[in-house]
């Protein structure tokens, strides 16, 4: 396949975004005569070529793309100003979460300027802490990361995996605690899922998708494929690793196993989709136990969050959209003795853990997180303190040991980790931070807004105090909106460079979402999807008629499933905006799930193209397919990973290319595709920073705000 490239280089950076300018020459993309009849419908799919994403044309074509863009966005003055900022505010001392077992805390750290997180052991909650294992040190491009950790009941043993150069697969590895000295045993093939260890150390059961076949990739697992349950056996080969469970009926679904904290059953959780799934249960007791169901009518989401002895804990949303906990005797028949604990409630419960006995449930209220603690009779202990409209995250810990940590942050102040005693409800902080910034000029307020149908809709604003509404504000309008993931509050440097830029940011909570239950995530999924759209296309026209800002002088930004939100309102509403920012976006609404047996997980969101109904609501908003020559779209930077194996980066290919052929005016269409990085997790500091000056550069030149002197 030959292809031409017509890269016109001569542009004045500073005019390309100024009105009358000459339009930006693409790389002259080919169109092939591929096409696909769908239930009689015959669709195009010229840019099929851009699927095979390690094709020489392909990587020739982004070579192409990345010349195009690179040099345009590196040369913009915002970007500069933008980038020597993010420095400065990402410079803080950050800590994870951490874990506890047999008296030994673990936890991750970064210094500040570390490009990954390091992971320490301490033997205290005052021990500053001993380095494990440094990621930094592992490759030259600091693209190695530690994704999860996870110690022995007696923390004499840690295992943890690591991902390199973005992907979600994860390599497991093991050490000593004592001394930090390495164990010789490695597990590959795994993505998505923990693993639980024996209760003797001996070994550890985990997740595993098929080891693939092809030359090219024979280090990596088949996500085509279906994963099973498997025992490790430390200082065994990988390759002796006992097979424990397979899904024998239902070759779509995957499977994750945990162990009870008294280490006499494994928990097995079957997925299919993000509305429910099933439960099977493992005596570990018996040498030969059969797995048995326990929650088998996949009614509903279920999740066993802790047990004492045959009595197990488990939230569900099965009669709850709002989801409740109740207990069930294993002995016995599970949809006979079932004992409601905590019950449904206005607010949806997030998460519930059992810790030290007692129940503790984090709840969304109003697209903030608050926490309540029961007792395993259900009767309420009391509120968790916790410090305002922010986000909380965590609760990890036993049901023998009352102490857990949790972590808390919003808009103006990054996350500080607290530890709650889940007996006396004493909330003391274990660390916080500080960025180098007065945040206090700043306020976040919350608005509430009515949707194209009626329906009201959550924003959080963030703005400089006392701020006039005279409508001459740039306006950074982020959104989600999807698989039941509530928008709350959370710290972004890059948000407070907008902020001292003289921006206005606002994060709308979308259906879709999961702030208000089952109920608000149903009403933006499958043939509800244009709802989300339209809750975003709302929260621009309101900030547009209280003076926020004014049309053209907002940027849309969505990461993943927000992409797509992106991807679909800069088409159908493009007068609106002046800068649109679709990163990592799921774009092809009728091939995502021919990506991995993970992306056709998305279907109970999405639905299938396979399936008439499914297709006739897909085929309405895909930005792939929407796009229409002759339109003038606003200036649109789409970001995406070469390594990207969770929404593979053949979406935004196809979607910019698309773009490019049939944007009708001078506004760019430029599309970023950053090498030796995945959807996100694990992206080495200078690789954010980098990223974020791109896009939010991108989006005040286009926008007109100069940068801070």
């Amino acid at each position: 396949m030959k292809l031409r490239y017509l890269l016109t280089m001569t542009l004045a950076v500073s005019g390309v975004f100024a009105a009358g300018q000459s339009p930006l020459r693409y790389p002259d993309t080919l169109q092939g005569p591929v096409s696909d009849n769908y239930h009689g419908t015959q669709i195009a799919d010229p840019y099929r070529w851009l699927e095979a994403a390690d094709s020489p044309d392909v990587r020739t074509w982004i070579a192409a793309q990345n010349q195009l863009a690179q040099p345009l966005l590196e040369k913009l003055p915002q970007r500069a100003w933008i980038k020597r900022r993010l420095a400065q505010l990402w410079n803080y001392q950050r800590f994870g979460v951490p874990k506890e077992a047999g008296g030994h805390y673990f936890w991750l750290r970064n210094s500040g300027t570390q490009d990954q997180n390091v992971l320490y052991v301490g033997e205290s909650l005052a021990d500053p802490g001993r380095v494990l294992f440094d990621p930094n040190k592992d490759s030259k491009d600091a693209t190695v990361a530690v994704t999860r950790f996870e110690p022995s009941q007696d923390g004499k043993l840690l295992a943890y995996s690591l991902s390199d150069g973005g992907t979600d697969w994860e390599i497991w590895k093991f050490k000593r605690t004592a001394d930090g000295a390495d164990l010789p045993d490695e597990i590959r093939f795994t993505k998505f899922f923990g693993l639980s260890w024996a209760r003797d150390k001996s070994g550890v059961w985990y997740s595993r998708y098929p080891q693939r076949t092809d030359r090219q990739d024979s280090g990596r697992g088949d996500d085509l494929a279906q994963p099973a349950i498997y025992f490790h056996q430390l200082g065994e080969p990988q390759s002796s690793d006992r097979l424990i469970y397979k899904v024998p009926e239902n070759t779509e679904r995957t499977v994750s196993a945990q162990i009870t904290d008294d280490g006499t059953y494994l928990v097995l959780s079957l997925e299919q989709g993000s509305k429910e799934n099933g439960i099977r249960l493992l005596d570990l007791r018996p040498p030969d136990a059969a797995v048995r169901d326990l929650f088998y009518d996949w009614d509903a989401r279920y999740h066993v969050i802790g047990n004492q002895g045959e009595r197990f804990f488990v939230w569900t949303t099965q009669g709850a959209p709002n989801g409740r906990v109740f207990s069930v005797d294993v002995r016995q028949p599970a949809g006979l003795n079932r004992q409601d604990v905590v019950r449904e409630g206005p607010l949806p419960i997030e998460q519930a853990a059992f810790i030290g006995g007692r129940i503790v449930v984090h709840y969304i209220k109003d697209a903030h997180g608050v926490a309540s603690v029961f007792g395993s009779d259900g009767t309420l202990v009391g509120e968790v303190p916790v410090p305002g409209l922010g986000t909380v995250a965590g609760f990890a810990g036993r049901g023998d040991r009352s102490e857990t940590f949790f972590s808390f942050a919003d808009y103006l102040q990054p996350a500080r980790i607290l530890r709650l005693d889940a007996q006396t409800l004493r909330v003391s902080t274990w660390r916080a931070a500080r960025i180098a910034a007065n945040t206090a000029r700043y306020e976040t307020v919350q608005r509430f807004y009515q949707s194209k149908d009626g329906t009201s809709v959550p924003m959080f604003i963030t703005q400089r105090r006392g701020l006039k509404r005279d409508a001459s504000h740039p306006l950074l309008l982020y959104g989600y909106g999807g698989f039941n993931i509530s928008t709350t509050p959370v710290f972004r440097p890059a948000v407070i460079t907008w902020l001292e830029m003289g921006g206005v940011y606002v994060e709308a909570n979308l259906r879709g979402g999961g702030e208000y239950g089952e109920r608000w995530h149903d009403a933006g999924s499958k043939s509800q999807k244009q709802n989300v759209f339209d809750d975003f296309i709302a929260a621009a026209e309101y900030l547009i008629a209280e003076k926020y800002t004014r049309a053209g002088h907002i940027a849309i930004s969505g990461r993943s499933n927000g992409g797509l939100l992106v991807g679909a309102t800069l088409l159908q509403r493009p007068e609106l905006f002046g800068a649109a920012l679709p990163a990592v976006g799921v774009l092809d609404m009728l091939r995502y799930h021919t990506a991995s047996a993970n992306a056709r997980q998305w279907s109970a969101d999405y639905g299938l193209s396979e399936n008439a109904a499914d297709f006739a609501a897909q085929i309405k908003y895909s930005p792939l397919h929407n796009t229409r020559k002759g339109s003038c779209y606003p200036p649109t930077l789409v970001t995406t990973a070469d390594r990207d194996d969770r929404v593979l980066p053949w979406h935004s290919y196809k979607f910019a290319a698309s773009l490019q052929r049939d944007q009708s005016c001078a506004n760019p269409v430029l599309i970023r595709v950053e090498t030796r990085a995945g959807h996100g997790a694990g992206k080495p500091l200078w690789m954010q920073i980098e990223d974020y000056a791109d896009q939010y550069g991108f989006a005040a030149n286009a926008l007109g705000v100069p940068a801070p002197r």
